[in-house]
């Protein structure tokens, strides 16, 4: 039985790249799971299935640990989930197209645990630079690499 390698599973709510993910998917003969609460319409398409969950804080969080596996590749601009995914050895990739690894999870964690703290302290915080074309041309240069890989080295 040959193990299917090329899925992508998506924190759908605030994905700013799902065009991007369902062109490529088909361009590479993948598919693609996008995952969102109800308060997001997502409309599926081909090769590309929508699950819809309830609004609660985390159930999409949820839904996506208890799906992934070491074959998929998760998209994420979420630490905690992208270390669950690493846990479950899934390739993590944010909608920027940065790859996080395990070597970057810790640090990551760190930074998004101080950054809160100074929040509740009543500092303000930086947020991320506006996204761009180029944001979505890395995310999707990036997507085809590791679907491609993942195709042509069955035993990753």
């Amino acid at each position: 039985m040959t193990v299917l390698r090329n899925r992508v599973v998506v924190d759908g709510d605030a994905c700013p790249v799902k065009s991007e993910i369902a062109r490529t998917v088909r361009g590479c003969g993948a598919t693609a799971l996008l995952v969102s609460s109800h308060a997001h319409v997502l409309v599926p398409e081909p090769s590309v299935e929508v699950v819809t969950v309830d609004a609660s804080d985390q159930s999409a969080d949820l839904y996506i640990a208890n799906v992934l596996t070491k074959n998929d590749i998760l998209v994420t601009g979420d630490y905690g989930l992208a270390a669950l995914g690493l846990a479950r050895g899934s390739a993590v990739l944010t909608p920027r197209g940065k790859e996080i690894r395990e070597s970057d999870i810790e640090g990551l964690l760190e930074q998004r645990h101080f950054s809160a703290r100074q929040r509740r302290g009543g500092m303000r915080t930086k947020g991320p630079p506006p996204f761009t074309d180029g944001d979505r041309e890395k995310f999707q240069q990036k997507l085809t690499t590791l679907l491609r890989g993942l195709q042509e080295n069955p035993d990753l």
